[in-house]
């Protein structure tokens, strides 16, 4: 007998009428009008079924700290990284996991159920580091959380930085980071590629780094960091996060580096709703939107996520942990608004963060995790338009959330509602 057979769901690819039979944690089988007996079988209503969200580029040790120790006034990137210089030596640990776990329920209400976070690796201290190992220990049972070990103030920039990375990695952070456009020179920039790649090599680390998050065209780190993946043997392992400074790259330029991050195996994470906020601040107009070149990076064959990067911090005071959220906006800075541009906006949210992620079963096939949510949406582009509210989320066949459905009522007498444009029940 099946632990869980769900019947009449959509699915993301389109399939209308489909049933996923679960047993032990795992997908059984996926396919049109399944019968079988089960402990529980759930109607979809036809309701679409996807795969969990998933969060490639985050910073969890400053989440919720939005207003501590003052509000980024300028709203730029710069006041940020100065705001959370003074609100580093202000940090408590037990303060920093509250917040972390608060927002992990935030997320797992949201069906967003694995989330890369950096954590900064700057204070010789490593308290934020210490904490979210913490975190990451107690949010296992239904949350992925990985750990980049990040540098915020240039590795090579602070004394020590390199020392104080390497002893995250021995704590237990999973992955190696950086940000090269803040060291001193270009040049020292693309030494801190060097010799991060290098280090990942040495230890069999994955790499995700901030990369060229500037308006400034010369900014060609990620040049750089393609070029090291390929001479260290780091294809399908290297993340490029942010690079911005593709945006005002003029194009013969930019012909030639699609090329070579995709020949690389280099992934790319933009994060939309943090750069059409920080970057072009220095623009009166015309104004750069400043997020990179998604559709031609995936028009190229380079793998490209959307990541949430901040909620409620030093740099960005809104959010809420909301994937649908960031898709909606990547797909307007993009200008993604074809049918194929808006599923791929889907795709950044789940099946593509989850291959930069590298996470293992995840999808709807069988022999997968039984992690998926069900979305009060017909489809990918109404899930997206809507923010569709997340009837239900299982993380390998246990329920950890609900929701119920969003059924406006309208009071207009005479005047009946018509329900062909909206969503209800």
């Amino acid at each position: 007998m099946l632990d869980l057979l769900i019947t009449n769901a959509r699915l993301p690819d389109g399939r209308d009428g489909m049933s996923v039979a679960i047993q032990d944690g795992r997908i059984r089988e996926v396919a049109a009008g399944l019968d079988a007996p089960a402990h529980e079988t759930i109607d979809a209503n036809g309701w679409l079924l996807s795969p969990p969200f998933c969060d490639p580029h985050f910073h969890m040790d400053a989440t919720l700290s939005y207003g501590l120790p003052r509000v980024n006034e300028s709203g730029t990137l710069l006041e940020g990284i100065a705001l959370w210089g003074e609100l580093k030596p202000l940090l408590k640990a037990e303060d920093l996991v509250a917040r972390a776990l608060a927002y992990c329920d935030w997320a797992v209400a949201r069906g967003l159920l694995a989330i890369r976070s950096h954590v900064d690796t700057s204070d010789p201290s490593l308290l934020p580091v210490e904490a979210l190992l913490e975190v990451k220990k107690r949010v296992a049972p239904y949350l992925d959380l990985q750990l980049v070990a990040f540098p915020q103030d240039g590795v090579l920039r602070t004394k020590g930085g390199v020392e104080n990375l390497e002893r995250a990695l021995d704590l237990g952070v999973d992955i190696v980071g950086g940000i090269p456009h803040f060291e001193r020179t270009m040049a020292e920039g693309a030494a801190s590629v060097k010799l991060l790649c290098e280090l990942a090599a040495e230890r069999g680390k994955r790499v995700d780094m901030h990369c060229d998050e500037t308006d400034d065209p010369l900014s060609r780190h990620i040049e750089t960091l393609a070029f090291e993946a390929q001479r260290l043997g780091l294809q399908g392992r290297v993340n490029g996060s942010h690079c911005t400074s593709m945006h005002s790259m003029d194009n013969y330029y930019a012909s030639k580096l699609l090329p070579l991050i995709a020949e690389s195996g280099v992934s790319v994470v933009a994060n939309p709703l943090i750069n059409i906020t920080l970057q072009g601040r220095h623009d009166s107009y015309p104004k750069r939107r400043g997020m990179t070149r998604v559709p031609e990076l995936m028009a190229a064959g380079v793998t490209v996520a959307f990541g949430h990067d901040c909620v409620m911090d030093p740099w960005y005071g809104m959010g809420s942990a909301d994937m649908l959220e960031v898709a909606h906006m990547g797909l307007h800075v993009a200008q993604m608004t074809s049918q194929p541009g808006i599923r791929a906006c889907f795709d950044a949210v789940t099946t593509n963060a989850a291959r930069v992620m590298g996470l293992p079963g995840y999808g709807l096939e069988a022999g997968c995790d039984a992690s998926f949510v069900l979305l009060q949406a017909r489809d990918v582009t109404e899930a997206i338009r809507l923010r569709a509210n997340r009837l239900k989320v299982w993380r390998k066949g246990k329920l950890l959330a609900e929701t119920a459905e969003v059924a406006p009522r309208l009071h207009l007498e005479g005047r009946p509602m018509d329900t062909r444009f909206i969503t209800v029940r």
